[in-house]
């Protein structure tokens, strides 16, 4: 690896680990609640300088973009709780999600679109784009490949093909699908444009001010398959598609 390359990559590993050390943090300008009583929130920063999708997260925008706290384990009976420290930011056209996963053992097998990537290392954006029309929703659920699947769902327990243009990357520090040793993170960046969520959402682009429903989900892979969420659902099983449970984002400009 040319000497240039060390350096960048090396300066990536200490700004993910960064990241990860503080992922139950908070900057001012974000407001979260902890509470299990209420529904959690937080403000999405607009940016108006280029996001590159390369999964490195270099750009000044998300080194000083708040994480949005840390993820809840709703249904946790055993194994290590690895931690996920996520970030959004939104600008005109798209909405910027990025998320760094603590994973000792890192695993993904999916490559085509639309597979099941909830049975690899997945980190996934659940997002109701209209509070009015709570149970009108969508997926986009991500392997550490960066394979998506995609969905639109009219109402809870039914779905629609949606095949918005996501760009996703991703970069791992560790080995893919080799538990012989212990892995350290990977992290995924994905932008997801608001034009996909029109035939629901009141204003594509939102506009200053507008609330959004939206949950952050990730799924543990082959040997630690935890499931945890930045707004814990209480539902006694295992669940995700509970849009009652998203918390809530508002768009700051």
């Amino acid at each position: 690896m040319p000497r240039s390359a060390s350096k960048f990559y090396c300066s990536a590993v200490i700004s993910a680990l960064a990241i990860l050390s503080l992922a139950s943090c908070s900057k001012p300008g974000t407001v979260i609640d902890e509470s299990s009583e209420t529904t959690r929130v937080c403000e999405i920063g607009y940016i108006d300088s280029s996001i590159l999708i390369d999964g490195r997260l270099n750009e000044v925008a998300w080194k000083s973009a708040s994480t949005v706290g840390e993820f809840q384990f709703p249904w946790w009976k055993e194994g290590k709780k690895e931690g996920t420290a996520a970030k959004m930011l939104w600008d005109d056209t798209h909405l910027y999600v990025s998320f760094v996963c603590q994973d000792d053992y890192i695993w993904a097998e999916h490559e085509e679109r639309d597979s099941p990537v909830y049975r690899d290392d997945c980190v996934e954006v659940f997002i109701s784009p209209n509070p009015d029309s709570l149970n009108q929703y969508f997926n986009v659920e991500m392997n550490v490949k960066g394979v998506s699947l995609d969905f639109y769902h009219p109402n809870v327990g039914s779905k629609e093909p949606w095949d918005p243009d996501v760009r996703i990357a991703t970069s791992i520090e560790g080995t893919l699908n080799d538990d012989s040793d212990v892995d350290r993170f990977w992290i995924l960046e994905v932008a997801i444009p608001f034009e996909a969520y029109s035939m629901v959402a009141e204003n594509t682009p939102p506009q200053a001010g507008d609330v959004w429903r939206l949950n952050l989900n990730r799924l543990g892979g082959q040997t630690n398959p935890q499931h945890s969420q930045w707004s814990p659902s209480k539902t006694p099983t295992v669940s995700f598609h509970a849009p009652e449970f998203f918390g809530e984002v508002v768009f700051i400009k």
